[in-house]
């Protein structure tokens, strides 16, 4: 009997979103020595980690109607080259505007690897093997991330800031390598006619929201580049839908919101991601300043949160297969509450155990939410157009996570500045110490540093209670809109045409 490939395909798949997970992360404890070798300013930092954002949200969804179009292993394969050729790049830079550039590159590679392996799982497995495989590939999404950190400090600490680039090449010519051996060739077999008008407008529209959310927390969202960029994308973002309703054959269908299976599949999937990166923005200061981890141990202590992502993801799925995605997702959102209300409990005097626990139960709830839905996804739209299709919902994933860390930074700096108590300082220093605690914390003033942590503790406890309160919210939609039965009907679909190539899921 003729081995089954496609275990090794789901680890090639897996390993590519675990290169972007890491990157997404291993860049921020680098910030430090990039800035005093190559003379970054602030302005500089923010772009070297802004300009991969930027790029990635732009470009996810004419890149998934192209991988249907071209080919999506040979797409795939061409993503994860420019993924290693922008991480060569930025490891070699000389100068703040060479690491922007080459950032922006791996931006471009991010965008066109994370849609396509979606879209390479859903022709290559068929209900409950694809909800099984959806689950592992969220898995590896999930741990990248905490694993940043991890990886960054311990380069860092060992070799020079452009060891924490390299990285990536290892792991994307691991995963190229399992790419080219075991996912077959796949594409849409009538594909729509090109439609470059939609690609700009979605391109250009995205681009100019996601500045906008980046912006707003350190501008303010009255700023006039915050107004000028969020009124010009959203003018070009309704353009873009009014044009694809138009069109017969539109390369990125947005019909497929009439599904509701896929609506609210996708706007899941936008929820978890708004409380998981949001959460990931708030827990690292805490343990580093409040707690005083350095980065190494900050990023060891995140990875509760991952285990419970991963086991959430694995329970979850297994729950979607006898249940349909609905409960699950309904279920993860509540327990991701339920973690974020035992956080919100905590003080300046809540030991890690406490935190550790919380970290597993919020991880364990996001995980339960992600891994449903995103099969859900797949499992309401027609293979042959799944790369656009699930473009579309990472696109929604993507910009979740920039208001996650946008409105809720922004809510966690106004709560700080509010309840910091200055004292009798002078109204300089009072004003430096209102920015950040890690502004507050360099004045090295003993009763301002614990004020200053009393003020992030209760700042952060607001925070994960207005996540708490956005995920219940988002349950109780969900309960009540999203359709039960027909969300089974994925995970009994008959088998097709990939699974008598490869065998019985």
């Amino acid at each position: 009997m003729k081995p089954d490939p496609r275990p090794w395909a789901l680890a090639g798949l897996t390993t590519a979103v675990v290169a972007i997970g890491i990157d997404v992360t291993i860049l921020n404890v680098a910030l430090p020595t990039i800035a005093a070798d190559v003379a970054a300013t602030t302005s500089d930092l923010q772009w070297i980690v802004n300009a991969y954002v930027l790029v990635f949200a732009g470009l996810l969804l004419p890149s998934g109607a192209l991988a249907d179009r071209y080919g999506r292993r040979r797409w795939l394969l061409a993503g994860l080259a420019v993924f290693g050729a922008g991480s060569l790049a930025a490891a070699w830079s000389g100068d703040a505007a060479q690491i922007i550039g080459a950032r922006a590159v791996l931006g471009v590679g991010a965008a066109i690897i994370m849609p396509t392996t979606l879209a390479s799982l859903a022709e290559l497995f068929t209900g409950a093997a694809r909800a099984k495989a959806v689950s592992v590939l969220v898995s590896g999404m999930g741990v990248g991330i905490p694993l940043g950190p991890v990886v960054g400090g311990y380069l860092i600490d060992h070799f020079w800031w452009g060891s924490i680039f390299l990285i990536n090449l290892p792991i994307v010519a691991i995963a190229g390598l399992a790419v080219a051996a075991f996912v077959p060739e796949s594409r849409d077999p009538a594909p729509p006619r090109p439609d470059p008008v939609g690609a700009l407008l979605s391109t250009v529209g995205l681009v100019g929201f996601v500045y906008a959310v980046i912006e707003a927390p350190q501008r303010g969202w009255g700023a006039p580049q915050v107004v000028a960029a969020l009124v010009a994308s959203i003018g070009m973002l309704t353009a873009f839908v009014r044009w694809g309703l138009r069109r017969r054959e539109p390369a990125i269908d947005l019909r497929l919101f009439g599904d509701r299976r896929f609506r609210w599949a996708s706007i899941n999937a936008t929820l978890a991601s708004f409380a998981l990166f949001g959460l990931l923005f708030i827990a690292p200061p805490h343990l580093q300043v409040v707690l005083g981890f350095d980065a190494l141990g900050t990023g060891l202590r995140l990875l509760p949160m991952v285990a419970g992502l991963v086991v959430g993801a694995g329970l979850a799925t297994r729950a979607a297969a006898r249940l349909g995605h609905r409960l699950p997702m309904v279920a993860g959102l509540l327990i991701a509450a339920a973690g974020l209300l035992l956080g919100a409990a905590g003080d300046t005097g809540t030991g890690y155990g406490q935190i550790a626990t919380w970290y597993v139960v919020a991880g364990f709830g996001v995980g339960a939410t992600l891994a449903p839905a995103m099969d859900a996804a797949l499992a309401a739209m027609p293979p042959a157009r799944s790369g656009a299709g699930i473009a579309v919902t990472m696109t929604m994933r993507q910009v979740g996570g920039a208001l996650g860390v946008a409105l809720l930074g922004s809510l966690l700096s106004q709560t700080y500045s509010w309840r910091l108590d200055t004292g009798d300082l002078p109204p300089a220093v009072a004003a430096a110490a209102e920015q950040s605690l890690t502004a507050a914390t360099a004045l090295d003033l003993a009763p301002l540093t614990t004020a200053a942590h009393a003020a992030y503790a209760d700042a952060m406890a607001g925070v994960l209670l207005a996540t708490a309160v956005v995920c219940v919210l988002g349950a109780a939609a969900t309960a009540v809109l999203m359709p039960g039965p027909a969300a089974r009907q994925g995970l009994a679909e008959p088998a097709g045409q990939h699974d008598a190539y490869y065998g019985p899921s």
